[in-house]
């Protein structure tokens, strides 16, 4: 990688159209990515990738004038300490409001590409094409809310936000809770009942990670076979399998840990100790995202956990 101040005139202006045309193409992708579920802001982000593609004709011209025809490849992973935007897919994971404020970052690092690419700049027009189109960057921003506001007016913008936290529960929340709470609840009885029958650390142990691996490879694959997503709007089954999966091997993994304790009662009321941290978090979450009583939430998930560990604690000791 090379030092920012080690690049020629030309190699800037080469940098410069190449950040612009990456720029317009995230832009792009974000849009085709919203068109189907939210056509207003992917309008947004076309107008936005028009933008850039303005800016790179610009770039273009003043460099053919200057210096001829072949562009020579500059791109951002060449020069070191350049900006490195995420990765499209990744962006798009965390959802519209992520993709809002990257590219509200977007146009900030441009600005400041742009206005110290001018201060290099020896050529009175390139320096002012620089110059300006760092101000535009920081226009663009502005200008960027503006189409924004034309495009999402205030209900339409609430009505994409509302849909956007509602698929984000569908798809993430939800499969992750349940994983959650048959991690933590449904391996309590195996775990404790191992414990009290044997009264051995290392035994409880091994039980709670073959219940909690066996059971998150379980909810996982049926999570995803439940259904494909297409109808009922819970997203992808690889996504929706993966988290419940997850979860639900941390539900289990939990509570299982401090059997690694070797002395067998600390270990066990350490254990429980998590227990009720892990169902008070589940609980939280109902509330959080499913609008569940505090009260109530915390009461059903209580009782559900006390009845399956004293159900344990029986089994094992009898």
């Amino acid at each position: 990688m090379r030092p920012f101040n080690s690049l020629s005139e030309r190699e800037i202006l080469a940098l410069a159209i190449s950040s612009e045309e990456e720029d317009g193409r995230i832009y792009a992708d974000f849009a085709e990515s919203l068109r189907e579920d939210y056509p207003d802001s992917a309008r947004v982000f076309d107008d936005m990738a028009e933008e850039e593609s303005e800016h790179r004709r610009m770039l273009i011209d003043s460099y053919v004038e200057r210096f001829g025809n072949h562009i020579p490849l500059v791109r951002r992973q060449d020069v070191r300490g350049a900006v490195e935007r995420k990765s499209v897919w990744q962006v798009r994971q965390q959802g519209i409001a992520a993709m809002r404020r990257h590219a509200r970052q977007m146009e900030v690092d441009a600005s400041r590409f742009y206005a110290e690419a001018a201060s290099r700049s020896t050529d009175a027009n390139v320096r002012k094409l620089l110059g300006d189109l760092a101000t535009a960057e920081l226009e663009h921003q502005r200008a960027a809310d503006s189409i924004a506001a034309k495009r999402l007016p205030g209900e339409t913008a609430s009505q994409e936000d509302e849909s956007a936290r509602k698929r984000f529960i569908l798809q993430v929340i939800q499969p992750g809770l349940v994983g959650l709470m048959d991690g933590s609840v449904s391996t309590l009885a195996p775990v404790f009942a191992a414990a009290f029958a044997t009264h051995d650390s290392h035994d409880a142990f091994l039980v709670g990670i073959a219940a909690s691996v066996g059971a998150g490879i379980s909810m996982g694959f049926a999570e995803a076979l439940a259904d494909d997503g297409k109808l009922s709007g819970r997203g992808t089954p690889l996504l929706r399998g993966f988290v419940c999966g997850l979860m639900t091997v941390a539900g289990g993994i939990g509570h299982t840990l401090p059997y690694l304790i070797s002395d067998f009662w600390t270990a066990t009321i350490l254990a429980g100790i998590v227990v009720v941290i892990e169902l008070l978090i589940i609980a939280f979450i109902q509330y959080r995202y499913m609008q569940t009583p505090p009260l109530a939430a915390a009461a059903k998930v209580m009782l559900g956990g006390a009845l399956v560990l004293a159900a344990g604690i029986l089994i094992g000791k009898g």
